[in-house]
């Protein structure tokens, strides 16, 4: 199956949902009158609520809601083929996603701007405002960890642990290694593999050449004296003490730090230096960005450019150190100015890739369903049903969307009528989003696909199944074009699990293509091209991640204010210092933590069940909102995709919840307990029924209050329903 085709048809539907669906969810469901004043007006304060164009609050909306999800999402679910990914992806995103955004925003704009959670406690009543509060503040957490942990994968350095029971094989003539310098620390030794070894596994019979030199670290174990692995003949067993050295990504770490001083420089140029200039501050941020990509290739090869290659852990309290800082600061300084400039980027990249797809029109390389894997593989390790549906949430229906809507975005819209672009379209290219993933993802060779994010340690267990997907008439294809990518892009991507390696390979893959059916000949540029083609790929989506982190965080501060303001009215002031920072500094520790905690296999399940279950909760507010505004006639717009979303969810929670309690008691009567895998299976369980307990009590008490409402009587209403403000 060609991508070409593919593409045209996806692009029809989400025009035409946009044109007549979302034009009658406006006019009939939502009443929007561009005549009524906006919260972002009437509680002007130039710091949260402030009225910003409507072009630049689609930048921050759309790149506050287009995390990793649609690009992180499709990528793992390619490994169950293209065709379900694609079809829950469109449809989803037209008839439950696009519909829970907007009409969030509505009726936050009806509310003063009001939070999701503070919506429930008007609408519904003070139970469901509870449950939804706590329930949103774990949802939060776990959500930004989430993103966080693909940004940790693509930039930082880790170490990574070969099969047990493999061989390291060293190239002839070569009987040992030799440590790198002196010892390199009393915990550990790091040696270096010389090119042309290989690890071997299956008795010999399938193998992993390393075409390039490595450090592998060896950590013996306390009081051990031992000088390192035990070569004989040049081949060594691989322990657990062993472990690979990946190192960071210099060039993507560069450019991303960049993008901050160029933001702030955009947006001094919008409301200080030259303002309303918005096109003069957008093509000076533009480029300043692409030459930041550029010059980031120069640095990694610098000595200094050491500095930027970060290990895991540095890049997750980097990431924390931002998130509490964009958080504080007014929303003009970097917030506002950053997202703008990262959706101008994003949105350009997006027009490319599709414009790239229809010009290369890659051959999609994975079947249309990979019936080998359709139980659980090396991505998704649950069902087709209901774990597709997890997998893939922000590219057809998130809940952290909804917080969006509910959070900054109505806090700064200056007319109803640019709700409909802004919640409706923005979310309809983040599907367009989601299928490019999908495209770019398939369209590799299903070798190189796996090889990229099938975690090394698990290698031998999936190998066989493998070769049965790259099966072509019956003949199985053993190699893969890994060391070839690597050379291209300069960069470690075998085992690197997580899918943004694989999606910025694909990306680059695309490009490449596209240059070459528009004629380009030149085999030594296009080869030289590949490695900027990868970094702007990593650039992007780094870009889409870090977007939603600080707009996640700055919504969490909001909710923890709400929280303080029922203890002592002041801390939820939006103007209190003290609040601000005591609730953002929570926020960044929780998320901090649990990204440092969980694995990429256990934290995205957790994060998509996170997800999908915030948006069972926004669909139950919205549908009592409706009824409370006298649209009970309309319900079927919400109902029908709450009931859906509701039952893959909890399907998949229970599958999960059945997966940690197992874990949890297997290690509670093991002799020698793992500490670390006992606590976050009893953690991770508590939160699952928690989310689960407070999202049925919303939906009961949604339920109850739709059904007093079911004449349609429109309750007597003020124009912004005057509540008390404590926290903006």
């Amino acid at each position: 199956m060609s991508a070409m085709p593919v593409m045209i048809l996806i692009l029809c539907v989400l025009a035409i949902a946009y044109r007549y669906y979302s034009a009658f969810l406006a006019a009939r469901v939502a009443t929007l009158d561009e005549l009524r004043e906006t919260p972002a007006i009437r509680l002007n304060d130039g710091q949260n609520y402030h009225p910003t164009n409507k072009w630049v609050l689609f930048g921050h909306h759309f790149a506050a809601i287009s995390g990793a999800g649609p690009l992180i999402g499709p990528v793992l679910a390619a490994q169950f083929g293209y065709l379900p990914g694609l079809l829950w992806i469109v449809v989803g995103v037209c008839l439950a996603g696009a519909v829970q955004d907007f009409l969030v925003l509505a009726a936050s704009l009806r509310r003063n701007g009001r939070s999701l959670a503070q919506i429930a406690y008007h609408d519904i009543g003070k139970v469901a405002g509870t449950a939804a509060t706590i329930a949103i503040l774990f949802i939060v957490i776990i959500a930004i960890a989430g993103l966080g942990k693909v940004v940790v994968k693509a930039l930082g350095g880790e170490d990574v642990k070969y099969p047990a029971g493999s061989q390291l094989v060293l190239p002839k003539g070569v009987e040992a290694l030799t440590p790198v310098g002196e010892r390199s620390s009393p915990e550990y030794i790091d040696y270096e593999v010389p090119s042309g070894s290989k690890l071997v596994w299956n008795d010999g019979k399938s193998e992993m050449p390393f075409q390039d030199p490595f450090v592998l670290r060896y950590r013996p174990k306390p009081f051990m004296q031992a000088a390192g692995p035990t070569f004989k003949n040049g081949v060594a067993a691989v322990t657990p003490d062993m472990a690979r050295l990946v190192p960071g990504s210099s060039w993507g770490t560069f450019t991303i730090a960049c993008t901050i001083p160029i933001a702030l420089l955009v947006g001094l140029w919008m409301y200080k230096i030259r303002p309303g200039k918005v096109v003069e501050a957008s093509l000076i941020g533009a480029v300043l960005t692409l030459v930041a990509t550029v010059l980031g290739g120069w640095v990694s090869h610098q000595p200094f450019g050491d500095i930027f290659n970060l290990r895991d852990t540095t890049v997750i309290w980097s990431m924390g150190i931002y998130g509490f800082i964009a958080s504080v600061l007014p929303v003009w300084i970097l917030l506002c100015p950053r997202d703008y400039l990262s959706s101008f980027l994003k949105i350009g990249t997006i027009a490319l890739l599709v414009g790239g797809v229809i010009l290369a029109n890659p051959k999609l390389q994975a079947p249309s369903i990979n019936h080998v894997f359709l139980n659980g593989g090396p991505t998704v390790p649950g069902h087709l049903f209901p774990f597709l549906f997890i997998v893939i949430m922000c590219g057809a229906i998130s809940g952290f969307h909804a917080l969006v809507s509910s959070g900054t975005t109505p806090k700064m819209i200056k007319s109803e009528k640019d709700a409909r672009m802004i919640g409706y379209g923005a979310m309809l290219i983040e599907g367009l989003v989601g299928c490019i993933a999908m495209i770019a993802a398939t369209a590799l060779p299903t070798n190189d696909y796996y090889a990229m994010n099938t975690d090394l340690a698990k290698v031998p267990t999936f190998h066989e199944n493998i070769l049965k997907v790259s099966a072509v008439d019956g003949i199985e294809h053993v190699g893969d074009n890994i060391q070839q990518y690597e050379s291209l892009t300069q960069e470690s991507l075998r085992g690197r699990t997580g899918g943004a390696v694989t999606l910025a390979v694909g990306m680059a893959h695309i490009f490449d293509g596209a240059i070459r059916n528009m004629g380009a000949k030149a085999e030594s540029t296009l080869n030289t091209l590949w490695k900027y083609w990868y970094h702007f790929a990593i650039m992007f989506e780094a870009l889409f991640i870090l977007t939603t982190i600080d707009t996640g965080t700055r919504i969490g501060r909001f909710l923890l204010q709400e929280v303080f303001a029922k203890i002592r009215p002041d801390l939820g002031r939006a103007d209190s210092v003290p609040s601000a920072i005591i609730s953002t500094f929570i926020i960044v520790i929780a998320w901090c933590y649990c990204i440092n905690a969980s694995s990429m296999d256990a934290i995205w399940p957790m994060f998509g069940i996170a997800n999908q279950m915030l948006a069972v909760i926004a669909l139950a507010i919205v549908s009592a909102y409706l009824a409370n505004s006298g649209k009970a006639r309309y319900l079927w717009a919400t109902v029908i995709p709450l009931l859906f979303v509701c039952t893959t969810t909890s399907s998949a929670a229970v599958e999960l919840l059945n997966k940690f309690i197992t874990g949890f008691t297997t290690q509670w009567n093991s002799p020698t307990p793992d500490q670390k895998v006992l606590i976050n299976s009893a953690v991770t369980s508590v939160a699952i029924i928690a989310m689960l307990v407070c999202t049925y009590i919303i939906m009961l008490a949604a339920a109850m209050r739709i059904w007093t409402n079911t004449s349609g009587a429109k309750r007597e209403e003020h124009a912004f329903e005057p509540m008390p403000i404590t926290a903006k």
